[in-house]
C-alpha cells in the first residue's frame, strides 16, 4: 500500500483525495491520499516527516508552492523555470520536487480548443499558479502578457523586461486581451459572492479561465456567460495535474481517457458547489 498526500494551510474543502482514489481505482493502484493541514511556521518539519513516516508523495498547494522548495533535496527543471513545486517524489529518502500544474493547464486549454500563439493575456495573480500559467504560455507562442497584483513593486520574482507587471488600476486602462486568467483565489468557496475584477472589465476579454473550481461557476465566470463569452474553471486542470503527479509517483502513463471520466463523474458530483 503506497501512502500518498496533499500538504496545504486550509484543505477542508478539497477535491484531490477523491480525484485521487478515482485514479488508483482506474490504474488499480493500491494507494491511500492524506490531507495534512500545516502551519507556516512548521513547513519545513512536515516536509522532513515526508521522510519519516515513509510517504511515497504528496502534492502541494496554497500557500506553500514556493517556500517548499527551500526544504527538498533536488528540483526538476521545469520546477526551477516556473519558481515552485506542487508535486514532491520521495525516492529512497531523497525529495525530488516538480510542477505538474503547466501539463495540467496546458491539457485544460488543449481540451477546450483555446489557443495561445500570437494572443494577448492577462494574469491575475502572482503565487506559484500564475508561474505555471506563465511558463505555458511563454513556451507556447504567446505574444504578450500583462501579469497584475495589488502591489507589483512587491514582485521580486518575476522578470519585468519580459512581463509586464500592473496593477488594478492600470488594467482598468487596458482595451482588449484574448485570455484573462484568474490566478487568485478571489470567489473560492466559502467566499463565492466576489470576483477578482468588476464586471464592466470583463467584456474586455475573448476567453475567460478561472483556476477555482469550487464553486463550479465563478462570479467572474457568470460574468463571462452574462456576455457570452468562453468561460471555464479549474477543475480539468486539478484532474490532469493529479494524474500528472501519479504519473511521476509510479513512474508510468496514464491512459489518457482517465481524466476525461473522471472530469465527467466530478462534474455530477455534490463535492463541487452548485
Amino acid at each position: 500500500m503506497k501512502a500518498f498526500g496533499l500538504f496545504g494551510e486550509k484543505l477542508s474543502h478539497s477535491l484531490s483525495p477523491a480525484i485521487h482514489n478515482m485514479i488508483y481505482q482506474a490504474i488499480g493502484l493500491q494507494a491511500v491520499y492524506s490531507l495534512y493541514e500545516i502551519k507556516p511556521h512548521m513547513l519545513a518539519s512536515a516536509v522532513q516527516g515526508i521522510k519519516a513516516l515513509g510517504i511515497n508523495g504528496v502534492n502541494v498547494t496554497i500557500p506553500y508552492k514556493l517556500k517548499v522548495m527551500e526544504s527538498l533535496d533536488s528540483i526538476s527543471k521545469e520546477a526551477l523555470s516556473i519558481g515552485a513545486v506542487n508535486t514532491i517524489h520521495n525516492i529512497e529518502n531523497k525529495l525530488y520536487g516538480y510542477n505538474t500544474d503547466y501539463i495540467g493547464f496546458g491539457r485544460m486549454l488543449n481540451r477546450n480548443s483555446i489557443y495561445t500563439k500570437n494572443k494577448s493575456a492577462v494574469i491575475l495573480g502572482t503565487g506559484g499558479a500564475s508561474k505555471a500559467v506563465v511558463a505555458y504560455l511563454t513556451d507556447n507562442g504567446i505574444a504578450d502578457i500583462n501579469i497584475v497584483s495589488r502591489k507589483p513593486e512587491e514582485v521580486k520574482t518575476y522578470d519585468k523586461d519580459i512581463y509586464k507587471l500592473i496593477d488594478y488600476n492600470q488594467l482598468k486602462q487596458l482595451n482588449h486581451a484574448d485570455l484573462l486568467i484568474n490566478c487568485t483565489p478571489c470567489g473560492m468557496h466559502p467566499k463565492i459572492d466576489c470576483s477578482p475584477i468588476e464586471e464592466s472589465l470583463v467584456p474586455c476579454f475573448g476567453a475567460v479561465v478561472d483556476l477555482i473550481y469550487n464553486p463550479s461557476e465563478t462570479l467572474l465566470m457568470k460574468y463571462a456567460d452574462k456576455y457570452g463569452i468562453t468561460n471555464l474553471n479549474g477543475l480539468y486542470m486539478l484532474v490532469e495535474q493529479a494524474i500528472a503527479a501519479v504519473e511521476i509517483w509510479i513512474g508510468e502513463t496514464v491512459d489518457n481517457t482517465v481524466a476525461s471520466k473522471i472530469y465527467q463523474k466530478l462534474q455530477q458530483s455534490k463535492e463541487i458547489m452548485p
